[in-house]
């Protein structure tokens, strides 16, 4: 689907050239109603007509600042969208509806979905969005729904209609309804981690950008329907679900201790080996097999013990 939006080509004019040509059109009507005795009936005629020309012209102003938007539509036909910055005058018969096109902040809240394993787990993002194709956005999604949907109360037309906050506010609701959706997809292809060598490739938590640049594939792919783009999307919550996470607290724990114990005990066979290769090269003292077993046996002890080991001192024999 391209983009179906275009420039507005119909007539505009310089706001304050049609304000100052409005007002002397006023103060010429009322030089004439002013002047009845001069002109009778025709200079009031006139002069209602001029006052009703210049109502009329009071319609047609407009302005925009940078990085806002018009949606012209005559009587339900799309005629454009105006995107100059400044003061216009336009055809007053048109409906200029109001959009910005500024980037804007969006935060998840957590949701809780099961990863490729299916342990569950709470994830969130944060996004930044801003509209791309105004009439898909104007004319391709129902705003008034979507702005019920977020109050949960059914929306004025007139204020979902005809302001830019309540159209922005509905086009906000459907970016997220879509977030979450592409959340629990991307969530549902990776593990939450890989589980200490049980699942290899990427997770989420190793993922890192490469995950944010999928995720925000797939929300590109799901707003542009909507004439939304996903200028930036990064996960900023993730961790087990409540119900599983104390259970993970004590794997990764006992991970942890097993992973110590093994740099441990690599240490403590090392000592030992040099402890016996000095006793022999040196020729301290001499030991046959059983002593050395026995020596080993002690050293691994000492050296693998969680507390202090407490030495005993053989003064010798003594004869009676």
């Amino acid at each position: 689907m391209g983009e179906k939006e275009f420039d507005f080509k119909g007539f505009k004019a310089n706001g304050f050239f049609m304000l100052f040509f409005n007002f002397i059109l006023i103060a010429a009507c009322v030089i004439l109603f002013f002047l009845y005795e001069t002109f009778k009936v025709p200079g009031i005629v006139l002069g209602v007509i001029g006052l009703i020309t210049s109502f009329f012209i009071f319609g047609g102003f407009m302005q925009l600042e940078p990085n806002q938007a018009r949606a012209m539509v005559f009587f339900g036909k799309y005629k454009g969208t105006f995107k100059q910055t400044g003061f216009f005058w336009v055809n007053p018969f048109l409906d200029k509806k109001k959009l910005s096109l500024r980037a804007r902040n969006l935060d998840v809240k957590p949701i809780k979905v099961n990863d490729k394993t299916g342990n569950p787990i709470m994830i969130g993002l944060v996004l930044v969005w801003k509209l791309k194709d105004t009439y898909k956005a104007m004319f391709e999604i129902d705003s008034q729904t979507l702005a019920e949907a977020a109050s949960g109360t059914p929306a004025n037309t007139a204020t979902v209609g005809h302001t830019v906050a309540g159209r922005m506010t509905a086009f906000e609701n459907f970016v997220k309804i879509q977030s979450d959706a592409a959340l629990r997809q991307v969530a549902g292809q990776y593990a939450y981690d890989d589980n200490e060598g049980d699942i290899s490739g990427l997770t989420l938590r190793s993922g890192g950008e490469e995950i944010n640049t999928q995720l925000e594939q797939k929300l590109n792919e799901r707003l542009a329907m909507a004439g939304m783009e996903v200028v930036e999307a990064r996960l900023n919550y993730l961790a087990y679900a409540p119900e599983i996470a104390a259970v993970m607290l004590r794997r990764q724990q006992a991970s942890a201790i097993i992973s110590a114990r093994e740099k441990i005990v690599e240490g403590a066979v090392s000592m030992v080996k040099m402890a016996l290769t000095k006793l022999s090269e040196e020729k301290i003292v001499t030991l046959d097999e059983d002593k050395k077993a026995a020596m080993v046996s002690n050293l691994l002890v000492v050296l693998c013990a969680d507390e202090a080991a407490q030495p005993v001192v053989n003064a010798g024999t003594s004869n009676m």
